[in-house]
């Protein structure tokens, strides 16, 4: 890079003064300590999807439990059923974090994206003083004036046989202007107390840290770790009127009324029945 080079694109990082960049040595000092959970901490400025990244990177054996790789903008980044999520630079909180559940069999992992969207709803909370709802199994809401809007979503990948891959994308300083629907939020325009990215990704990878080692030591027990009550108590789905769409083009309309020990949304129907849904799309039908 020439000097020249190296002043536009420091230019560049700096052009908007709102929306400060991430310095990578600074969260390192702030989250990797000895026998801690976060190992490394890379930022990127620009890639298509730090899932897909990190995913490569485990696979390939270049990354350990405990990395986490932050882009300040992604061009390609995915929600559920590969639904595209993009948003301008430094506007939001885009990460992903490999983790390597040892001692967790394998039919709880389900509640690593369950147990990610709880921890990410505490940091907010804490740092960020928003009231960030959880819509089963991967949305998180905030509301905008009196309506509830998504300002967040979790992904969770496999990777490797050992390995899960968890992305979460946080919409942070998106203005009205700038959503990509009417229906999408932000921190910002849900009154955040502060839209700094540096403490809020520390407090949410601080909270991930201690919901998962909690987990992590229960076996993957939901109960045991308090999980499943939590996940709960802050789950805006329970007590709804819903409609699940499942693959098949089949769908269940019925009253969310719990999650169960795998982490499935369990509807009660018209018809008296209790119906399990592990996976799907819900629709918020009525209010609770």
């Amino acid at each position: 890079m020439t000097p020249r080079d190296a002043s536009d694109a420091n230019s560049n990082r700096w052009s908007d003064l709102n929306r400060p960049p991430l310095s990578a040595a600074a969260l390192r000092r702030g989250l990797i300590r000895e026998d801690g959970l976060w190992t490394e901490v890379d930022v990127v400025q620009r890639t298509g999807s730090t899932n897909s990244d990190l995913v490569a990177r485990a696979t390939a054996g270049e990354a350990a439990e405990g990395a986490v790789l932050v882009a300040e903008e992604q061009t390609a980044g995915r929600g559920r059923l590969d639904r595209q999520w993009t948003a301008p630079p430094r506007s939001g909180l885009f990460f992903s974090v490999l983790l390597t559940p040892a001692g967790v069999p394998v039919d709880r992992w389900g509640w690593l994206p369950l147990l990610t969207g709880v921890a990410v709803a505490t940091g907010l909370a804490r740092a960020a003083g928003v009231d960030t709802a959880l819509k089963w199994p991967n949305d998180l809401l905030v509301t905008v004036g009196d309506e509830e809007r998504k300002t967040g979503g979790i992904l969770a990948e496999r990777a490797g046989e050992d390995s899960v891959v968890v992305g979460v994308g946080i919409n942070v300083t998106l203005g009205a202007d700038e959503l990509p629907v009417p229906q999408a939020g932000s921190l910002a325009l849900a009154g955040a107390t502060t839209t700094d990215r540096d403490p809020l990704l520390r407090a949410v990878l601080r909270s991930l840290e201690d919901w998962y080692t909690r987990w992590r030591e229960a076996g993957g027990d939901p109960a045991a770790s308090g999980l499943q009550d939590t996940y709960a108590a802050g789950c805006a789905t329970l007590g709804r009127i819903v409609r699940a769409e499942l693959p098949g083009d089949r769908s269940i309309v019925g009253e969310a009324v719990a999650v169960d020990g795998d982490g499935r949304l369990v509807l009660a129907t018209e018809e008296g029945v209790q119906e399990p849904v592990g996976a799907g799309d819900i629709v918020h039908l009525r209010p609770a």
